[in-house]
């Protein structure tokens, strides 16, 4: 029975992790439709309305963010957009892996530096599937693409 429960208890781990990881670049879109949610409530949306209006602009935030990064074709501009999406990820990393390291951890310097540890690598996390998800821009016909022999 203890055999059984260990096995369990490291698939749960092992999928909540996954989760996270795999959730990691919408931290920020979730941010921007809680906040607009938030104040279109406060406003009198209503409770179909608010859903409507928070869903909406996540998905804006989303798919404006891939277009931009996608389309742009500066450096510094393409950092700047990845960073505004691997920050909510990084933020949101290192509360969850503190709260998740109350388990194993009993000093708090050991709890802070997994949390740390688990912020860097779910910002990176974030950081890498943007660009992932972000097609690059197509050639335009007036442009010359070099033989890459």
């Amino acid at each position: 029975m203890l055999a059984i429960g260990l096995v369990l208890n490291t698939l749960g781990i092992g999928l909540f992790c996954w989760a996270i990881f795999t959730l990691a670049v919408y931290a920020l879109p979730f941010f921007v439709a809680l906040s607009i949610g938030i104040t279109a409530y406060q406003r009198g949306a209503g409770l179909v309305g608010t859903p409507l209006i928070a869903t909406a602009g996540g998905t804006l935030t989303l798919v404006l963010g891939q277009v931009a990064f996608a389309a742009t074709r500066s450096s510094a501009l393409r950092i700047a957009i990845a960073t505004a999406f691997a920050v909510p990820a990084a933020v949101a990393g290192y509360h969850v892996v503190f709260a998740l390291s109350q388990i194993g951890a009993p000093s708090l310097a050991g709890r802070d530096v997994f949390a740390c540890l688990g912020a860097v690598c779910i910002g990176l996390t974030s950081w890498t599937r943007l660009m992932v998800l972000a097609k690059p821009r197509p050639f335009e016909p007036g442009e010359v693409v070099e033989n890459p022999s």
